[in-house]
C-alpha cells in the first residue's frame, strides 16, 4: 500500500497537469481550405494571311518574386501581400506566356506561333519577363505588365532586335477577396494580350522576295 505523503503528491501533480491542460487549450478555428485558380485564354481564331511570319515565343522569365503562385495584392500603405490560401494553378509567368501563345496564334498575324523546342524555323522570336501581376488597393486597379522582345534570328547577317517595349494591361480591381482578385487579374491579362497583339503586327507579314 502506497504511503499516504507519496499518493498526495500524485494527486496535487495530476491536479496541476488538469489545470495547465485546461489552460493551454486553443480556441477552435474553421478549416480554411488553400484555393487554386486558373488563368485561361480562348480567344476566337482568324486565318492568318499568306506570307505570315513563323512566331517562336520563348518561356517566360519571372522578376524577383513573381515566381510564387499566391495572389498578390498592393496595400493601401504600399507592403505587398502574398496570399497563402488564394493561389494560382500554376506560377503565373507560365500561365502568362501560355496564353500569350494562344492569343498569338488565334489573332490572324501569324501562320503559326511555337514554342521552345519546335522543328519549324521561326521567322522572328519573341522574349518575355513578367515585371508585375497584382490587384493595387491604391489605385483600385489590377495589373499585369511584361517586358516584350522581339528579335529577327540571325540569317545571312541580318538578325538582331526589332522591338523592345514594356507593356501593362490593366483592369478595376472588383474587391479584395480571392475570386474578385482572381477575376480582376484574368482582366488585366486580356487587355496585356491585347497591347502585345499591337504591338507585334508590324512585323508579322514576312517582307517580299
Amino acid at each position: 500500500m502506497m504511503p499516504a505523503k507519496p499518493r498526495r503528491a500524485l494527486l496535487a501533480a495530476g491536479a496541476s497537469l488538469a489545470a495547465l491542460a485546461a489552460c493551454s487549450v486553443l480556441p477552435a478555428r474553421p478549416y480554411q481550405q488553400r484555393r487554386e485558380w486558373p488563368l485561361e485564354v480562348h480567344p476566337v481564331t482568324v486565318p492568318a494571311p499568306a506570307g505570315s511570319a513563323v512566331l517562336l515565343v520563348r518561356e517566360m522569365a519571372a522578376a524577383p518574386g513573381l515566381d510564387a503562385r499566391g495572389l498578390r495584392t498592393l496595400l493601401p500603405d504600399g507592403a505587398e501581400r502574398l496570399d497563402y490560401w488564394e493561389e494560382w494553378a500554376v506560377p503565373p509567368s507560365q500561365s502568362v506566356v501560355a496564353g500569350l501563345r494562344q492569343w498569338l496564334a488565334a489573332c490572324g498575324l501569324f501562320s503559326a506561333v511555337v514554342g521552345p523546342g519546335s522543328d519549324v524555323s521561326p521567322d522572328l522570336i519573341v522574349e518575355t519577363e513578367l515585371l508585375a501581376f497584382v490587384g493595387d488597393q491604391q489605385t483600385g486597379r489590377a495589373r499585369a505588365t511584361i517586358s516584350l522582345v522581339l528579335l529577327r534570328p540571325a540569317r545571312g547577317g541580318h538578325g538582331g532586335v526589332l522591338l523592345q517595349r514594356t507593356l501593362t494591361g490593366e483592369a478595376a480591381l472588383a474587391g479584395s477577396d480571392g475570386p474578385a482578385l482572381a477575376g480582376s487579374l484574368q482582366s488585366a491579362l486580356l487587355a496585356l494580350l491585347g497591347q502585345a497583339q499591337a504591338a507585334l503586327a508590324p512585323f508579322a507579314r514576312l517582307p517580299a522576295r
